[in-house]
C-alpha cells in the first residue's frame, strides 16, 4: 500500500483538480487508486450507493480512478449552514450540528473515524491519493487538525505541498509555509508543485529554484493553466461570480447566488450548450430583465435564503420575470422556495420556524430530521432523468398532483405549474441528462447541442491526466507514495 498527500498553501489553490487528475493517471497505468479527504467543508455533495453522501469533488476524484463511490472517500463532510453553524456528516450520515464555539473540540475526537476509513481504502488499493483542507499554514487550526498535517502525520503519508502562482506571491507562500510550520509537520512535506502557471517554463526556471533552495523541498513539476478543468464540475463557491457575458442570439439563463448555496454544480452542463450564457448573479445586483430562465439552486438553509432573496428584492425579480411569460426551475431547496410557504417546526435549520416562499407552485414544505439521500431515475417531461436526491423536508400540495416527474421507484416527484412554466424537483441532476436537457432549452427556444456531459467530464479528466503526466514527474511521486507507512 502506498499514500501521497496533497496540501495547499492556500485554499482554491487547485488540489483538487490535482488530485483528480492524478488519479485519472495512475488509473491509466493499470493501478487501482482511490482518492481521500479527511474532512471536507462543502454544500456540493455527492450520494454515494450505499446512501451515504461525500463532497463532490471527492465524487470526481472517485470517477477519475474509475472507482466506485464510498463514504470512507470523504469521512467527515461539514455542510455550512444558518446561524453559523455547519451540519456534520461522518461516514455519510447526519451526525448532528458543529458551531464556532464547539468546532475545534468536536473534530479531534474524529480522528479515529478518519483513519478507520483510510485504512479500508488502503487495505483495497496500490495508491490512496490524499487531498488535505485550506492549508497547513494555518497554524491557529493546528490544535485538533485532522485534515491536514493532524492526519499525514497520524498516518504517516509523505505530503507535496501545492502554490497557485496564478494569484501572485507564490515564492512566497510557499517558503513562508515552510517558516511558519512546527519543524515536525514540515519534515511531513518531501517536495512542490506549481500550480496554474501561464506563460514560457523558462521564465520563472530562477523563481523554481529559489523555492527549492530556501525551502529544502524539491520541485515535482510546473503545471500549466489547464483548459480541461473548466470542463470539470466545481466544487468551490468562489467560481460561481465567473460568469459569461452574453452573446448576440444567446439565450440568458440566471441563477442568484445564494449565502448557502448547494450543489450547483447542477447548472455545469450548461457549458456545452453554444446557445446559453449562464449568469450567476451575485448579492447586491438585480436578476436580468433579459433572462429566458431562472433557476434557484439547492440550499443548506432554505428558510434563511428564502428571507435572503427576498432582502435581495430577487423575490420581486422572479415574480415579474414570470408575469412577462418567463420560465422558472427550482432544484431541491430551489423547489422548496417555489412554493407557498416553508415551515422547520423542529428549528433543524436554526431559529427561524417558517417563511412564505415564492407562491409560484401550489405546494408547501415541512422540514424534518430525515434527510433523503438516493439514486433518481425516471422520466421528466418525456426525457429519461438521472440524478440524486439530497434534501430535508417533505413537500405536499394541489400543485404535486402534476409531478415534474415519475421515478423508476413508482414516486412522483416536484410539480409543474398550470402554465408549464414553473418548475421544481427534488432531484439533482436534470441539465445532465441530454434529453431532458434539451427538453427544459426548448422551453426557452434554445436548440441543444445534444453532447453527453459525462462523457464530456470524462474525456476533460483524460486530459488532464495527459497533461500531468507531461508536467509532473509521476515515477518520482510514486515513489515517495510507497514510503507512506515508513
Amino acid at each position: 500500500m502506498a499514500g501521497l498527500m496533497l496540501q495547499g498553501t492556500g485554499s482554491d489553490v487547485g488540489k483538487s483538480v490535482l488530485v483528480a487528475g492524478l488519479c485519472r493517471a495512475l488509473a491509466n497505468r493499470g493501478l487501482r487508486v482511490l482518492p481521500f479527504k479527511p474532512q471536507n467543508m462543502s454544500n456540493n455533495a455527492a450520494v454515494t450507493p450505499e446512501g451515504g453522501e461525500i463532497g463532490r469533488a471527492q465524487a470526481l476524484q472517485a470517477l477519475a480512478a474509475r472507482a466506485e463511490l464510498h463514504t470512507d472517500m470523504n469521512p467527515v463532510l461539514l455542510k455550512p449552514q444558518a446561524d453559523r453553524s455547519s451540519q456534520l456528516i461522518v461516514h455519510g450520515k447526519v451526525r448532528g450540528t458543529l458551531g464556532s464555539g464547539n468546532f475545534r473540540d468536536a473534530r479531534a475526537p474524529l480522528l479515529a473515524e478518519v483513519m478507520e476509513s483510510y485504512h479500508r481504502l488502503s487495505a483495497r488499493a496500490d495508491i490512496v491519493v490524499v487531498e488535505g483542507a485550506g492549508s497547513p499554514a494555518e497554524i491557529n487550526l493546528r490544535a485538533g487538525d485532522i485534515a491536514n498535517m493532524g492526519f499525514a502525520r497520524a498516518a504517516s503519508v509523505p505530503v507535496v505541498l501545492v502554490g497557485d502562482i496564478d494569484r501572485g506571491g507564490v515564492i512566497a507562500s510557499v517558503v513562508g509555509t515552510r517558516a511558519v510550520l512546527d519543524p515536525d509537520d514540515a519534515a511531513m512535506i518531501h517536495g512542490f508543485i506549481i500550480n496554474k502557471f501561464r506563460g514560457d517554463p523558462a521564465l520563472f526556471a530562477d523563481g523554481y529554484a529559489a523555492i527549492e533552495e530556501r525551502s529544502g523541498w524539491r520541485g515535482y513539476g510546473l503545471v500549466p493553466w489547464l483548459a480541461a478543468t473548466a470542463r470539470l464540475p466545481s466544487e468551490d463557491a468562489v467560481v460561481l461570480e465567473q460568469g459569461r457575458q452574453l452573446a448576440q442570439g444567446h439565450k440568458l439563463v440566471a441563477c442568484p447566488i445564494l449565502p448557502r448555496i448547494a450543489n450547483f454544480d447542477d447548472l455545469d452542463p450548461l457549458k456545452l450548450e453554444p446557445g446559453v450564457d449562464l449568469a450567476m448573479i451575485p448579492p447586491g445586483t438585480p436578476i436580468p430583465a433579459q433572462a429566458a430562465l431562472i433557476v434557484l439552486p439547492g440550499s443548506k438553509a432554505t428558510i434563511a435564503d428564502m428571507a435572503f432573496m427576498r432582502a435581495q428584492g430577487w423575490d420581486i425579480d422572479i415574480l415579474a420575470h414570470h408575469r412577462r411569460g418567463g420560465a422558472v426551475l427550482g432544484i431541491c431547496g430551489g423547489f422548496q422556495m417555489l412554493g407557498r410557504a416553508i415551515t422547520d417546526p423542529s428549528g433543524i435549520e436554526g431559529a427561524e420556524r417558517q417563511i412564505a416562499g415564492l407562491g409560484l407552485l401550489d405546494v408547501e414544505t415541512e422540514l424534518g430530521p430525515h434527510k433523503a439521500l438516493r439514486a433518481a431515475r425516471g422520466r421528466a417531461l418525456g426525457q429519461e432523468l438521472a440524478g440524486y436526491e439530497m434534501h430535508m423536508g417533505v413537500t405536499t400540495g394541489p400543485g404535486c398532483a402534476a409531478p415534474f416527474a415519475l421515478l423508476e421507484t413508482g414516486r412522483q416527484d416536484g410539480a409543474i405549474s398550470a402554465d408549464g412554466r414553473v418548475m421544481g424537483t427534488y432531484c439533482h441532476g436534470v441539465f445532465g441528462s441530454t434529453g431532458l436537457r434539451r427538453e427544459l432549452l426548448a422551453l426557452i427556444g434554445v436548440g441543444s447541442a445534444g453532447e453527453d456531459y459525462a462523457q464530456s467530464v470524462d474525456a476533460a479528466l483524460d486530459a488532464l491526466a495527459e497533461a500531468l503526466e507531461s508536467h509532473l514527474d509521476i515515477d518520482a511521486l510514486l515513489a515517495l507514495a510507497k514510503r507512506s507507512g515508513a
